[in-house]
């Protein structure tokens, strides 16, 4: 009975994230640009047999995720699940990992709380169902975190923790390239903090893991470097400092100021009033992980130049925990002052709730267009969910409902958040991300073409381009102009080459400025 107790939280945090991350709309989906670059150049990894460069030219990333993804390829054949599947599965992972560090930073009741929290995070479960690497990356680096704690608990297997510690983080480097560093300096301030006790930076464990977790790239490296000599190492350099010195799309120094706030909402202003409480009340020995990690991350994501959404995803796991801290005090309803910020918190969702219902509702009415139907279905459900706080609050507290605890309040912050992100999956909204590219390819005529012709492809590059390279079953041999091509063969061409031929050929169909034809 004890053991089945030990389990409840792996179970309840399992039953809780797999329908998230297992809803989706079946045949209504098309991945990603990005994720399409992770699953072509997998792609050609897996049926060139090379695994070291097979594009033929060096390249500025190491090639971790591309391992992975092949390597699923391998194990389910190459399919879009096959691409997504690592990512879910280290996912749950991350979120265990989470629990088990809340657990010693915490209590045990805080740590299933922040799981729970971390998993109905909207970036955090968008990139659970992604082909990218930027989950398995955070998952190394909760995995060190944990391993430095396991071995301040246990003594006895510190040389074997640290050197785990060292063994994730040098793996990390496989994973993410130099990105990996950012959490790495973000962690230095407790490493250092805790060094007359634990004297983790003096421990030769750390460094010999960190070495063994950098054999895979540094022997990568050197077969690059075997084909193209020095490009092969400058390559990456040179990218991590145009990423370093170039802003993207505008986004200044203030952009995580609020695009954190808006990709974790509601949980980042609960989060930031468990900041506020942990300063308050510091946490003996861990108050440079649990807040010290995330502000100076936060610091380093700030002043890198290039600023984009999901480089912020490390802080999530920490948002969680912190969001945990702040809604564990808000439970306790009580009297007093402390009262008042619960029930104001309360009136504010549910008046919320009320402005996505009724928007919903004139959605659904007025507008045809289904695509903003799809989120006007899922305002509607969130304005629902977010009825449940006031409710329970005036049924305790006007009409006396004394069953209505501050547990079911506590449910009426995460329920609505999973009702929403389930029904997300639902509707294809984390998984359908070029609907008009997926329903060309799904019409009868073009399907029947590209399922069972070889088609070649003609100078055609962009974003479309990459996911039609990854959804072309058989791709026929390269070509450099359209005399190549063989009688009767069907080819990709950009439009603007299309309208510039003057051989004798056929229009199936285009889609983005990308055009399917056959030569006669």
């Amino acid at each position: 009975m004890l053991y089945r107790f030990r389990l409840f939280p792996y179970i309840s945090l399992l039953l809780w994230i797999l329908p998230l991350l297992l809803f989706s709309s079946g045949d209504n989906s098309l991945m990603a640009h990005d994720e399409g670059l992770y699953a072509t150049r997998a792609r050609f990894m897996f049926e060139s047999g090379d695994w070291i460069a097979p594009w033929g030219t060096v390249h500025h990333k190491t090639p971790g995720p591309y391992w992975i993804i092949a390597i699923s390829y391998k194990l389910f054949g190459i399919s879009e699940a096959s691409v997504r599947l690592p990512s879910m599965i280290i996912g749950i992972l991350s979120v265990l990992l989470i629990y088990e560090i809340g657990k010693i930073l915490l209590n045990k009741k805080l740590a299933w709380l922040a799981g729970l929290i971390l998993s109905v995070q909207f970036l955090w479960l968008q990139y659970c169902r992604l082909g990218t690497p930027d989950v398995p990356m955070i998952f190394l680096v909760l995995l060190a975190i944990l391993s430095v704690l396991k071995a301040e608990l246990h003594p006895k297997y510190a040389y074997f923790w640290t050197f785990i510690a060292g063994l994730s983080l040098g793996l990390g480097f496989l994973v993410r390239s130099f990105m990996i560093f950012l959490p790495i300096v973000a962690l230095l301030p407790y490493l250092i903090g805790e060094h007359r006790r634990h004297r983790h930076l003096s421990n030769p464990c750390l460094y010999l893991g960190f070495a063994v977790g950098l054999i895979p790239t540094l022997s990568w490296l050197w077969l690059k470097w075997m084909r193209y000599g020095d490009d092969s190492y400058a390559e990456l350099f040179r990218f991590v400092f145009e990423l370093g010195s170039n802003e993207r799309n505008g986004n200044g120094i203030i952009f995580y100021l609020w695009n954190v706030p808006l990709k974790s909402f509601p949980w980042f202003f609960l989060a930031l009033l468990g900041l506020v409480l942990l300063l308050r009340r510091p946490i003996p020995r861990y108050q440079l992980i649990l807040v010290g990690f995330p502000v100076t991350l936060f610091a380093e994501l700030s002043f890198f130049s290039t600023r984009l959404s999901h480089y912020s995803l490390c802080l999530y796991p920490f948002i969680a925990m912190l969001a945990a801290v702040g809604l564990s005090w808000l439970e306790k309803w009580g009297d007093g002052e402390i009262k008042k910020l619960p029930r104001n918190l309360s009136y504010l969702f549910g008046g919320l709730g009320i402005l996505l219902m009724l928007a919903g509702i004139v959605i659904l009415i007025g507008v045809d267009d289904v695509e903003i139907r799809k989120y006007a279905i899922l305002g509607l459900i969130m304005g629902l969910g977010w009825l449940i706080l006031p409710t329970v609050w005036i049924g305790r507290y006007h009409f006396h409902q004394k069953f209505l605890t501050a547990r079911y309040w506590l449910a009426g912050w995460l329920i609505p958040c999973w009702l929403a992100l389930a029904v997300a999956g639902g509707l294809g909204l984390f998984s359908d991300y070029n609907p008009d590219v997926r329903v060309f390819l799904q019409q009868p005529a073009i399907a029947s073409i590209w399922q069972n012709h070889p088609i070649h492809f003609l100078q055609v590059d962009g974003k479309t381009a990459v996911l039609l390279n990854f959804y072309t079953p058989v791709h026929g041999e390269p070509v450099n102009s359209i005399t190549e091509l063989p009688a009767s063969s069907y080819a990709w061409i950009s439009a603007t080459q299309a309208a510039e031929l003057t051989t004798p050929h056929q229009v199936i169909g285009t889609v983005q400025k990308h055009q399917l034809i056959q030569v006669f």
